[in-house]
């Protein structure tokens, strides 16, 4: 699979979308904090979770030293409040026991493997929340494969079907040029929510038609 066709497809879904900046500005536990809200809910639900649980703390030690409950009660909104709650003051604390201090920076001076191992070891962070700190916190172009990314990369013959999203993970971060790591993403990930569809994939409507083994089989 050459990279010549992966700035290809970025290229057209760039013509369709626009060409996302990439300006990693986030603070990189917000980020953490933030996508494992994200995870198995919606990104409005998330959204309101996380906003809420800002108003509820001043800071992130505050968070760590306060009971579940009233951190459930802070992210109610965002649903799976009980398993997160408990969660996110784990890793709060995990990260305080390994820095004594709820700070990530010091991720930027590691490799992105040894960055990504690391986020690796706090409860409930696997590759793509660890690889979304990296990528929207800290500049370093590790690609987080969501369900929208894994869907169209296996549909273009990116990934084979058989591969797990652990080893998409594996295949796109190997595939996809650094520079290209966020474009791909957010790209990706809105031509899986406008077109490339689960269920009915707008075929007809795809500016990828012409690199795409699947084009067709959904008629």
């Amino acid at each position: 699979m050459s990279q010549p066709r992966i700035k290809r497809i970025i290229e057209l879904l760039a013509g369709d979308y626009g060409a996302p900046v990439w300006v990693p500005d986030h603070e990189p536990v917000a980020t953490l904090i933030q996508t494992i809200l994200s995870q198995n809910t919606s990104d409005t639900n998330s959204h309101r979770a996380f906003q809420s649980l800002m108003k509820a703390f001043p800071d992130w030690e505050t968070m760590a030293e306060a009971d579940v409950a009233e951190i459930e009660t802070a992210i109610k909104v965002g649903g799976l409040a009980n398993i997160k709650a408990a969660r996110l003051k784990e890793v709060l604390i995990r990260i305080k026991e390994a820095r004594d201090r709820i700070n990530l920076d010091f991720l930027e001076k590691l490799s992105i493997n040894e960055a990504r191992e690391w986020l690796k070891q706090l409860p409930g962070v696997g590759t793509k929340t660890a690889s979304c700190v990296l990528l929207f916190s800290l500049g370093k172009p590790s690609l987080p494969v969501d369900t929208h990314i894994y869907r169209v990369s296996v549909r273009l013959g990116l990934v084979p079907a058989t591969a797990s999203v652990e080893k998409a993970h594996e295949l796109l971060g190997d595939l996809v040029p650094a520079d290209y790591v966020y474009q791909f993403h957010v790209l990706t990930i809105e031509h899986g929510r406008r077109v490339c569809k689960a269920r009915r994939p707008l075929c007809h409507e795809c500016v990828l038609q012409k690199l795409c083994p699947s084009y067709g089989q959904f008629h």
